[in-house]
């Protein structure tokens, strides 16, 4: 339910007495009233080469808020690998676990840039990371961020799960079943599943929707396969979509068939 406050003024005794009250409403009628969103961070790039794009990070923010604004809880796992990959290591003579804790630093990095992004637009916001640095995030903590979800902040989850040789997808499926989301939004740069990479091959089929099992045995490449096991054994949906498009966010959430869906 939304919450109005209402302010009412009346006379007694030749003084003005106001008094709030709080007049509930419901909210807009949403399929998916909690979510995760799973963004890259190649999606951040835009057109740059690496880094974090100006133009893109307002883009998602406006979607975010537009979210926001229909009462949708949402709370967001970002990448980081438009600043550094964990898989980049390898050929700088940098430890593989070292690495990895570095990707997660540059998650910190984005979900910072977001925040920022989302707080200038007026959605309040909490960024909680999975390694403690308290000078510039909460500690990630279940029952925090549930509670910061009902009280309508925008969740940002940054440094994956804590641990080296997990992706961002596994820390996205993780939240996710914690948290209890409705659903996992993972935003691409194409416009749902294909049966290949649609970029390559031009008789690529696209499907609206699948089973988990389904998506296993034609060997499809959705979320690594322990993120995609955790969804299958929570039955957590996954929808794949294009985040570019300006609209489908708003779409999926009053349940329009956008991209492709992932359940059962």
């Amino acid at each position: 339910m939304g919450m109005t406050h209402v302010f009412l003024t009346f006379a007694t005794d030749h003084c003005y007495l106001i008094k709030m009250i709080q007049i509930q409403h419901p909210m807009s009628k949403l399929k998916y009233q909690r979510i995760l969103l799973k963004l890259s961070g190649e999606s951040l790039m835009g057109q740059q080469r690496y880094g974090i794009g100006a133009d893109m990070l307002q883009h998602y923010a406006l979607q975010i808020k537009e979210l926001h604004d229909m009462g949708a809880e949402i709370a967001v796992v970002i990448g980081g690998g438009n600043i550094f990959r964990g898989i980049q290591s390898e050929g700088a003579g940098i430890e593989g676990v070292t690495g990895d804790y570095m990707g997660m630093l540059a998650t910190v990095i984005n979900g910072l840039a977001l925040q920022s992004a989302l707080e200038s637009i007026g959605v309040l916001t909490r960024l909680m990371t999975a390694l403690k640095m308290e000078s510039v995030a909460e500690p990630y903590i279940r029952r925090r961020a549930i509670r910061h979800l009902e009280k309508g902040r925008v969740v940002i989850c940054a440094a994956g799960t804590g641990n080296p040789f997990f992706t961002t997808d596994s820390a996205a499926a993780l939240r996710a079943n914690e948290i209890k989301a409705d659903v996992i939004l993972k935003g691409t740069r194409v416009d749902g599943i294909y049966s290949a990479d649609p970029e390559k091959d031009p008789m690529a089929v696209k499907f609206d929707k699948l089973t988990f099992a389904r998506v296993i045995s034609l060997g499809l490449d959705v979320m690594d396969m322990t993120a995609f096991t955790l969804c299958a054994e929570n039955n957590m949906p996954i929808i794949v979509f294009d985040i570019n498009q300006p609209d489908n966010l708003r779409s999926i959430v009053l349940g329009e068939s956008v991209g492709t869906l992932v359940e059962g």
